[in-house]
């Protein structure tokens, strides 16, 4: 019974694997297989994934100091307005001195939301086109958002075996 599974399976795989069907080939008519060409594994030609531990750790602080996830899981939908404007206040409040203690960030562009530049090709990177884009650099248009680049970030290395995931344990009342 294995030989004719076997049998089933190489079938398949010599109408669909063309490398697979000359082997076999080689193979019945008697003539000795080149030794198997060393592939690297494919693992090691992917680059590794980057770290999310600075950004669960800017989460983390979020919550910690502004309630941020607390915020953005509730339906605020049943809350009037005042109400959201309050809780609106206090996780910005929260959330704006977490960002002033670890962060330093600095506007893209220098100029003012609705001044004309001209984006050379140079400033793609940094720069989103909107709108009707054609042609080629340097493009002329108008300001919409100048944009965030972060010029300092300074996070706590985590000490030990800790679970960064855990952006806010769970608090139990004694």
């Amino acid at each position: 019974m294995t030989r004719l599974w076997f049998s089933y399976l190489c079938w398949f795989r010599i109408i669909f694997d063309g490398a697979f069907a000359a082997r076999v080939w080689q193979l019945h008519s008697g003539k000795e297989l080149p030794a198997p060409a060393v592939v690297a594994p494919v693992v090691a030609l992917m680059p590794p994934r980057p770290s999310t531990d600075a950004a669960l750790q800017l989460l983390s602080l979020f919550q910690r100091e502004g309630r941020l996830i607390d915020f953005l899981t509730q339906d605020v939908a049943a809350f009037d307005d005042a109400d959201v404007g309050a809780a609106a206040r206090a996780v910005h409040q929260g959330c704006s001195k977490a960002m002033r203690d670890h962060l330093a960030v600095e506007p893209i562009l220098r100029e003012e939301e609705g001044q004309r530049i001209s984006v050379t090709s140079e400033r793609l990177g940094e720069v989103k086109l909107v709108g009707n884009v054609q042609g080629q650099a340097p493009y002329l248009g108008t300001i919409r958002h100048q944009g965030w680049r972060v010029s300092r970030i300074s996070l706590a290395q985590p000490v030990g075996d800790v679970d960064l995931t855990i952006v806010a344990p769970a608090e139990v009342e004694l």
